[in-house]
């Protein structure tokens, strides 16, 4: 395989107007760093090279569109073209995974539809709450019934859960996993998860703390009420799942998720520039260290993501 091969599906960008508008703070209290990255589309080519990753997909991390609420469709839009942009601009280096302005549920089916038949996106990034709504939530119907009919991927992004403890850590190292894991159940028992069966779902950090809990939230299949959501079977769906590795590329994490599902449902992430490049290193090293079979390695670091999206072989 030539070099370089990774396909990043876990990279943000970050606008200059985005960071203006959010406002840097709001960025930086999310993250360990405890500072709004410093980016530009040429940082993240510079740190694909030196990592060996070809493509890169794009996406807005946590807050999202955190401004008032008229102006949300707007700054989603300009978000959308300026990676549509960089698609162009840098052929074969990006992808982009779409934003939506959730929870305006209209004026996001009129981005699902600009986002794939105008700027031609891979896919559609989805945070796990809007407003304190989790994604099973019936409001959003409309919405996953669109991205089904059109067998979208969609990739989800953890941000600050409504019921944050309020410990004193930075969302990143805590409640992300958690919220990632909230929203996951959300749309296992709405049923979601049954009647979308054409979306390919990729979630961050290799799930959350889902590949722990996984027999946990099965024991819930025990109620009828419950279990007419997931016929199939609370664990049968969440190997149906696709799982990044950012911030998971170690033996803790990646034994646990390759015990609830397989690698053929694991995809390479890196979480950069939110995570800075030393943590995109760690991760190649992280995979190379478990020691998998050459074609399971190859597979996670490309080979899924090409066949969750075949357009980028071209």
């Amino acid at each position: 395989m030539t070099f370089p091969h990774r396909i990043d599906t876990h990279h943000h960008f970050v606008p200059p107007f985005y960071l203006a508008e959010v406002g840097a703070d709001a960025v930086a209290r999310t993250l360990v760093s405890g500072k709004a990255p410093e980016w530009t589309p040429q940082h993240s080519i510079d740190a694909m090279d030196r990592n060996g990753i070809a493509t890169a997909l794009v996406s807005i991390s946590a807050p999202g569109f955190q401004c008032e609420e008229v102006k949300r469709p707007d700054l989603c839009r300009r978000c959308n073209d300026y990676a549509a942009k960089m698609r162009v601009d840098f052929p074969g280096r990006f992808g982009s995974f779409a934003g939506l302005p959730l929870p305006d549920i209209d004026a996001s089916l009129k981005e699902i539809a600009r986002s794939f038949d105008e700027l031609k996106a891979e896919g559609i990034c989805l945070l796990t709450n809007y407003d304190g709504l989790y994604l099973g939530d019936a409001r959003f119907a409309p919405v996953f019934e669109e991205l089904n009919r059109r067998k979208a991927v969609v990739y989800v992004h953890p941000t600050e859960g409504c019921t944050c403890a309020g410990i004193g850590l930075p969302p990143a190292s805590l409640e992300f996993p958690f919220d990632t894991t909230r929203t996951v159940a959300s749309l296992l028992f709405s049923g979601t998860f049954n009647r979308c069966r054409d979306i390919k779902f990729i979630f961050s950090h290799a799930g959350g703390t889902i590949p722990f809990i996984a027999e946990r939230l099965a024991r819930l299949e025990r109620r009828p009420d419950f279990k007419a959501h997931v016929p199939d079977g609370v664990i049968t769906e969440l190997k149906r799942l696709y799982y990044d590795t950012a911030l998971s590329a170690n033996a803790l994490a990646m034994n646990t998720l390759m015990s609830l599902t397989t690698v053929s449902q694991v995809v390479f992430g890196s979480d950069y520039p939110y995570a800075p490049e030393d943590t995109m290193t760690g991760t190649v090293k992280g995979l190379a260290a478990l020691k998998l079979p050459e074609a399971d390695l190859a597979a996670i670091e490309r080979g899924n993501a090409l066949r969750l999206l075949p357009s980028l072989a071209k």
